[in-house]
């Protein structure tokens, strides 16, 4: 928790509060159904919400953005983003029910009024989004195919609309398609030896019709 408050000294207490509950509630959530590895659980706040939060350190959102969490499991990176990000919209899909179960609890729990979790594959969600965030469902081909066409028109940050995606190691490959992809490596925001190989890329991704 220490290292949250180190990095983003700018919460409010509402956030805090939030921030500091999740171990209960995951730990809680973990002893019945297993959300997280055993042996992460006891290393939440850097490998699943300080991780979740280097997305933040890319790109901030602006009141109003709509969010869509693919491949959400227990709700990272979406639960801790919607925590830091009160105004901005988040849609968290998973296509194993229980681990939606355990997002909507949470997300009753902390009462956070701008978290919306449904079963669901990629291909199948409606509307359109300003950016879509992932932590390493599959690769990157894969993942643009199951999105593609749910990219909205205008955009209104910094970056362009498009992903914004957790991923680990060498990326060479997987992104050799992709000229437009931006890797950002987390290690320059966070000191843990945990973030040493993990990096967020995004890919602007056009509006299609």
């Amino acid at each position: 928790m220490e290292q949250i408050l180190k990095n983003f000294p700018n919460l409010t207490d509402v956030q805090r509060d939030q921030f500091q509950k999740l171990e209960a509630l995951y730990q809680d959530w973990n002893a019945k159904i297993n959300v997280i590895s055993r042996k992460d659980i006891d290393e939440l706040y850097i490998k699943h919400v300080l991780h979740s939060l280097a997305i933040a350190k890319i790109q901030a959102f602006e009141p109003g953005t709509y969010v869509l969490d693919v491949g959400t499991g227990g709700g990272f990176p979406g639960i801790p983003l919607a925590i830091l990000f009160p105004e901005t919209r988040f849609y968290l899909i998973d296509v194993i029910l229980k681990k939606i179960n355990v997002v909507k609890a949470v997300a009753e729990a902390l009462e956070l009024k701008n978290v919306k979790a449904e079963q669901l594959r990629a291909e199948n969600v409606k509307g359109d989004f300003d950016f879509i965030v992932s932590r390493a469902v599959t690769n990157m081909p894969d993942f643009v195919s199951w999105i593609k066409d749910k990219i909205k028109k205008t955009n209104k940050h910094e970056l362009q609309n498009g992903i914004l995606y957790l991923k680990g190691g060498d990326l060479t490959e997987e992104l050799k398609d992709f000229p437009k992809a931006t890797e950002y490596n987390i290690s320059e925001f966070f000191e843990a030896a945990f973030f040493e190989t993990k990096k967020v890329v995004h890919l602007p991704l056009k509006f299609k019709p």
